[in-house]
């Protein structure tokens, strides 16, 4: 009995494995990614393009003294208005003082010695050389005491123009260095707006123009002026960097606004929603379906809009893009379609 038996077990056991080889070198098929589309078409757009700014003082610096030592006066009224010239502090120069009323005696004492052998000098009782070293004395202690008056210059700090103070950072008696920071000064009667636009936009900026500026504090808008953009456009943005000028009307510098550029009307926008690209290192992507698959294709935004971000180039009309499920689908996969939604479906979920 168990002679028959054990080579049936061994022919069982030889199909089992054959059948395990069998499922291990069969190839396992991925299942579809299950996604939502779009048909790529045509909108109108607003003919206002919005970009971020940021609000600059007109002129900003941070106070240093030139010099090093100990302050003597402190005249900085935090967050009042000063003139240009206002005296705002000054370092201790009593050593280069007692220097300049050494040299200044020195001068007339070196003053009388010349003028006493310039006399000599012309009866022929004194070389040329011994009157030319006395005048060279003469010269050398006039340059020592103009250096003199520019170090004690260097000692009094004076507002640089027209503008408003901000927090003292130092008080009086206090050891500066040049490195030190006494308070900040700016003009904010004017503030710069900087932001930046497009390259493919970039015919809509000219000096002179004005574009309006909105901030999220208020839902007034208020007029600014183009004076100037940098002459070459980011190679890695693609978008040019522009400055308007504006009056001041209650904006902070340092804070975040909105500028609104008018463009021309046009009906042939192609807009995707926002959830629809993806992200790179270098560039933006969209995934269109093609031959059941899906495919990564670069594409170009403009305009971005509550309805979605407008595609410059890499998408065609008539193109059908995966709206959801973006994360799931790998290049040249099998996708399955499971609605065709519109534009206006998306943008209010």
């Amino acid at each position: 009995m168990y002679r028959y038996t054990l080579p049936i077990i061994i022919f069982l056991f030889s199909i089992a494995c054959n059948n395990k080889k069998e499922d291990v070198l069969k190839p396992k098929t991925t299942p579809p990614s299950v996604v939502d589309v779009i048909v790529a078409g045509t909108k109108t757009l607003n003919n206002t393009i919005e970009v971020n700014g940021s609000v600059l003082a007109n002129e900003m610096l941070d106070i240093h003294p030139e010099v090093s030592g100990r302050l003597t006066y402190l005249n900085i009224p935090e967050g009042n208005a000063v003139k240009a010239g206002t005296i705002l502090a000054k370092i201790n120069d009593a050593d280069l003082q007692a220097q300049l009323t050494k040299s200044k005696v020195q001068l007339e004492l070196a003053k009388k010695t010349e003028e006493r052998f310039k006399k000599l000098l012309a009866i022929n009782g004194l070389n040329q050389a011994d009157y030319d070293a006395a005048l060279n004395n003469v010269n050398n202690i006039k340059a020592d005491i103009e250096l003199l008056k520019a170090q004690i210059d260097k000692t009094v700090i004076k507002a640089a123009y027209d503008g408003e103070l901000g927090l003292k950072q130092v008080s009086p008696g206090a050891y500066v260095t040049p490195a030190t920071v006494l308070a900040t000064l700016q003009q904010v009667n004017k503030l710069k707006i900087d932001f930046t636009v497009p390259d493919v936009y970039s015919n809509l900026i000219k000096k002179g123009n004005t574009v309006m500026v909105s901030t999220n504090q208020s839902k007034t808008t208020f007029a600014a002026t183009i004076i100037a953009t940098e002459p070459v456009v980011n190679t890695s943005s693609r978008n040019l960097k522009v400055r308007a000028i504006m009056e001041n009307n209650k904006v902070n510098p340092g804070a975040f606004v909105k500028v609104l550029l008018k463009a021309e009307t046009n009906n042939n926008h192609i807009v995707i929603p926002t959830n629809a690209i993806i992200p790179d290192a270098d560039s933006k992507k969209a995934i269109v379906v093609k031959g059941g698959k899906g495919k990564f294709v670069n594409i170009e935004t403009g305009i971005r809009t509550a309805g979605g971000v407008e595609v410059i180039s890499g998408i065609n009309i008539g193109d059908t893009v995966v709206v959801t499920g973006v994360l799931f689908v790998r290049p040249n996969t099998l996708v399955k379609i499971r609605t065709v939604k519109k534009l206006e479906e998306i943008t209010k979920e």
